[in-house]
């Protein structure tokens, strides 16, 4: 179920917040905290069909109440003789307050300012307090402070587990929670409405991360990341394994710290890494086995667990060298012709620079390669035998392709800046620095009348290889062309 919280201030305007929400959730929270009367509780729940839960949280527990902790308790006893389907109650708060009635106890532990590393304790708690659910409230920016409770609901226990995280892999707990048994997930009714920065919208649970399909049986697909970048992606894939009925789901995994996240994938049995091409070299390290490419750029976009550990692939790359191949006229995949003759100048100093001079001088191409950070640049360069442009000499060099691949490297005037002013009509640019969007870049060279290799086919053709790699087929084309509001 998807419960939405609502959180009036008035007690005339409480019943159309609620009827509001019933029509997009399975289960409504009535939080009491904010309201200026006391309410008449069983009229205020009275007429709905779908389930009510009601909460009243004093500040320590992220809530509003500003009466006295005596009153707050009065309230949530006259709750609990209205009969509402469920009262949430604080674990000291439980001990105070019996059962009564059919209503079910949804018992709480809150920790706002930090994660717990440790929860098994803590059930035997709440079952002493006649817990029907547990319900765990903790910040969840990275997949590492997730992990207790992630641990939590993906073992099988008598009671279930309900979690609200509260940060950017809240979302990660949500869909694992739907896929291990959780009685509900929390979102927000629309933007604007959230209960904390980063909460999902019940539309954006349903449109982008595909909630609604993830059932016990259901593949996950990691996503380091959850950017622009990885919103589409998560999209794109969802949408396409939805079109073709395979039961794969994307999972955002905000990974800060490579410790342990071999074993938690395992657990969580995830099989599959897909990583943005900004992160691609500092996931690198997570797998055990790297295709040659990656063996010499220290770059890996895919990461797939076989029986013999977990294996590296760049995507990425081969991507875009066969777009610029076709936008230079090549008639089959790894037609190095093209390039003869070409001067390629490529500006950046990451992973994803070292991936593409890698797939040039494999091409036998006439690479350069520059960057504001000269001293990166100048590595590269001689990593792979090719030549070095000191930033301050670029408008000096000729070239006849410019391949951007630095998201860090701003265009303008300054010293330190890329200025547009360089390139000529007769010029090729690529810019896959903030795949898959256009960028600033590509819209100048196409004012400046040059030839610009597609972003999107790059993209198209990235993600191809990786659902390919994963399921066994292609994502259809007419996928791309959609998109939500939520990734735009």
């Amino acid at each position: 179920m998807i419960c939405i919280s609502v959180t009036p201030e008035s007690r005339n305007f409480a019943k159309v917040d609620i009827l509001n929400a019933a029509a997009q959730c399975d289960l409504v929270e009535l939080c009491l905290d904010r309201l200026i009367k006391t309410p008449d509780i069983g009229d205020l729940i009275s007429g709905f069909e779908v389930p009510i839960l009601v909460s009243c949280r004093h500040p320590e527990e992220g809530g509003q109440f500003k009466g006295t902790e005596a009153e707050r308790i009065q309230l949530l006893k006259q709750a609990i003789i209205a009969e509402p389907e469920y009262i949430e109650l604080d674990l000291e708060t439980a001990r105070q307050i019996p059962r009564f009635g059919k209503t079910k106890r949804v018992i709480t532990y809150t920790s706002l300012k930090k994660p717990l590393s440790q929860v098994d304790d803590i059930f035997d708690e709440m079952e002493d307090a006649k817990a029907d659910v547990i319900k765990f409230t903790w910040p969840t920016p990275t997949l590492q402070t997730a992990w207790p409770l992630l641990a939590a609901i993906s073992q099988k226990r008598e009671i279930p587990v309900v979690g609200l995280g509260l940060g950017a892999a809240g979302i990660t707990f949500s869909l694992l929670g739907t896929k291990y048994g959780s009685p509900w997930i929390y979102a927000a009714l629309e933007k604007g409405m959230e209960v904390f920065e980063g909460q999902p919208t019940v539309a954006e649970l349903s449109e982008v991360f595909h909630c609604q399909r993830i059932s016990a049986k259901t593949r996950f697909i990691g996503v380091a990341g959850l950017g622009v970048t990885e919103r589409r992606t998560i999209e794109v894939i969802n949408k396409a394994s939805e079109t073709l009925g395979l039961d794969y789901v994307c999972l955002p995994l905000v990974i800060n710290d490579f410790k342990q996240v071999h074993k938690m994938l395992g657990i969580l049995k995830i099989r599959s890494l897909v990583v943005s091409p900004r992160m691609g070299e500092f996931i690198l390290p997570l797998a055990e086995h790297l295709e040659e490419s990656s063996q010499k750029t220290g770059y890996g976009d895919l990461q797939l667990n076989q029986p013999d550990g977990w294996h590296a692939y760049d995507t990425v790359r081969r991507s875009a060298i066969r777009s610029l191949e076709t936008t230079l006229g090549a008639g089959t995949d790894g037609d190095s012709s093209v390039f003869q003759r070409k001067n390629i100048l490529v500006l950046g100093q990451g992973g994803l620079t070292k991936a593409i001079v890698y797939s040039l001088t494999q091409l036998g191409a006439v690479v350069s390669v520059t960057s504001p950070n000269d001293r990166a640049a100048q590595g590269i360069a001689k990593t792979f035998d090719v030549r070095y442009v000191p930033f301050a000499n670029l408008y000096d060099t000729l070239c006849d392709i410019v391949i951007q691949t630095d998201p860090e490297l701003q265009l303008g005037p300054g010293k330190l800046n890329f200025n547009p002013s360089y390139l000529r009509e007769t010029m090729t640019v690529m810019d896959i620095s903030h795949l898959p969007e256009e960028t600033e870049l590509i819209r100048e060279a196409e004012n400046r009348g040059c030839e610009v290799v597609s972003v999107d086919e790059v993209y198209r053709r990235q993600l191809n290889q990786i659902f390919k790699a994963i399921t066994g087929q292609e994502i259809p084309d007419e996928i791309f062309t959609s998109r939500s509001e939520y990734t735009r």
